[in-house]
């Protein structure tokens, strides 16, 4: 494969992989895209109405963006240290069987 074609399809699914992320925003009106832990505990309370969790937060975001944020900050730090740790193990292996490129 040249590295023409392989930079075409590298863009086609790029540009497919944020036409699938995006759609629900638009497809999907008046919606409320929340987190598991919100809705979690008022399932609970429907189920049990005298649940009480077992134990309140630390400490809370200032707003939903911050909030964001620092999700967005873990998943970025979890992947390259996976993507690292991914990187440093083909670096190895390659090493060891002498390959250069």
């Amino acid at each position: 494969m040249t590295a023409h074609k392989t930079a075409a399809y590298s863009i086609i699914l790029l540009a497919l992989a944020v036409v699938i992320g995006a759609a629900p925003l638009f497809l999907i009106k008046d919606s409320e895209f929340g987190g598991a832990d919100g809705s979690a505990g008022d399932l609970a309370l429907e189920i049990n109405e005298s649940y009480e969790p077992w134990f309140e937060h630390i400490w809370a975001p200032p707003g939903g963006e911050t909030e964001s944020l620092l999700f967005c900050l873990q998943a970025a730090l979890g992947s390259g240290v996976f993507f690292g740790g991914l990187g440093y193990l083909a670096g190895i292996k390659k090493g060891k069987s002498g390959g250069s490129s």
